[in-house]
């Protein structure tokens, strides 16, 4: 049996509660390795209190506790120098490729694929990937 593909997780994919949870649940079954970045647990965190104020940011961090201490060696960091170098259409996502690359991860799992263009995660060796398109893909692979 092949190794579990690595794949890093962006901010939108862990934003939607459900889908965190989906992507816990078929991580924690050994079906890839996760990966993200505090910046990347930042910035959904961040948007989830801003459109759900009812949720405390002491609620959010138990989350992501639970998160980093369920997904084994999930949490990514130590890539910072190597923001400055990338080039994506958005500056803002070079966070994301540069904890990919030093994650070792395969796949970038994101909603916003016109944020990460083949060309430019080309040379990495990494593919960027609609969550919807991963998970269909992960569940035929599985299914054989």
């Amino acid at each position: 049996m092949a190794a579990p593909l690595t794949v890093f997780l962006d901010a939108n994919v862990l934003y939607p509660a459900a889908l965190r949870d989906l992507f816990m649940r078929l991580a924690l079954q050994g079906l890839f390795r996760a990966k993200w970045s505090n910046q990347v647990h930042e910035e959904w965190m961040e948007a989830v209190q801003r459109d759900f104020p009812n949720i405390t940011r002491t609620q959010l961090e138990r989350t992501r506790d639970l998160m980093n201490l369920n997904a084994v060696d999930s949490l990514v960091s130590g890539f910072e120098q190597q923001i400055e170098s990338i080039k994506l259409p958005d500056p803002d996502d070079r966070h994301v490729l540069a904890a990919a690359i030093t994650g070792n991860a395969s796949r970038i799992i994101t909603s916003n694929l016109k944020d990460f263009p083949a060309a430019a995660l080309q040379p990495y060796g990494i593919k960027a990937q609609h969550p919807d398109d991963f998970i269909i893909q992960l569940m035929d692979t599985n299914m054989e």
